[in-house]
């Protein structure tokens, strides 16, 4: 059985897919799942302060810190996920930081993490 996660018009759904072997037939089963929580929407964008911006495509595995929580120049503040390894992306600079991602997101090279202020 594998698992997935579909959207569908805006609404997320978890999808259980049975995989068979070739030849074999099954019955269909339909049945309705309750919806997923969508991943939520990126922070406002703010202006001033130094921008963190994705070096490569990826998915957003984990964001080390709360809004507003002060961090230090090179030290890790999100997991970025890209071709199934984990890549830690580090701070800039000392400052505040303001994510503009969510967990879950997909994102594309050189779109802004975070502004750190």
């Amino acid at each position: 059985m594998r698992n997935f996660v579909v959207v569908i018009d805006g609404k997320s759904y978890s999808v259980s897919v049975e995989e068979v072997e070739e030849g074999q037939t099954v019955a269909p089963v339909v049945t309705a799942a309750a919806p997923v929580a969508a991943p939520a929407p990126a922070a406002k964008p703010v202006t001033g302060g130094e921008k963190v911006v994705s070096p490569f495509p990826g998915l957003i595995k984990n964001l080390l810190f709360a809004d507003g929580a002060t961090v230090k120049k090179d030290q890790p503040i999100l997991v970025l996920e890209a071709m199934k390894m984990d890549n830690d992306i580090t701070a800039p600079c000392d400052g505040k930081i303001t994510y503009q991602v969510a967990k879950g997101a997909n994102v594309e090279t050189n779109a802004v993490l975070a502004v750190i202020s």
